[in-house]
Order: C-alpha cells, then structure tokens, then sequence
C-alpha cells in the first residue's frame, strides 16, 4: 500500500530566510531514493489575520512502508532531514502515513 511522508512545517520565526532556503530543501528532498513523487503546499493565511495552524507541507509518496522506512535511512534523507528541522524554527514534524482508496 502508497505510504506517504508529511513534513509539516510550523509557522517560522522569519518566513523570508525559509523562503530563501527552501529551493535548497526542495533539491535535497528530489534526492531520496524510492520517492515515487514530491508534493508541496504553502498554507493559506488566515483571512481574519491570526496564525495558520501550520505554514508548509512537503509530501514524499513511496511505494509501500518498507520502502519508505529504508528511504529515511539513507544519505540523501540524512541531508534533507537535519536541514529541514534546522529551517523549522517555529517546529516541524514528519509523520509516516498508509494511503487509503477514497
């Protein structure tokens, strides 16, 4: 079954300096292997003015769990990963999910 990996990034404390290095992000995350494909968002700002409940998603699609789990072991996650925490500076997590037929 598609697994996918969620980075969730919390809002950060300068979006401009995560906005100037995330291109660098999006070229390390192209870099793990078994990624199937890559999708990333930007959240929506609030239209009343109060902080989102989150600021970006990047989503990694693989093939199955297995694939996913040996993906995060590599060296190509070991330089997205640190970086992308590094750049969280308002937070992040990543959560490993089982795609269901909707």
């Amino acid at each position: 079954m598609t697994t996918k990996i969620t980075v969730i990034f919390d809002n950060p404390d300068s979006p401009d300096a995560f906005e100037r290095a995330y291109p660098d992000l999006l070229e390390r995350a192209r870099k793990i292997p078994g990624v199937l494909r890559i999708e990333t968002a930007k959240v929506w700002p609030k239209e009343d003015g109060s902080p989102t409940p989150a600021y970006r998603l990047i989503d990694f699609y693989l093939p199955d769990y297995a694939t996913a789990s040996a993906a995060v072991a590599t060296p190509e996650a070991g330089e997205f990963f640190p970086r992308a925490f590094e750049l969280a500076t308002g937070g992040a997590r990543a959560v490993f999910a089982e795609l269901e037929e909707s």
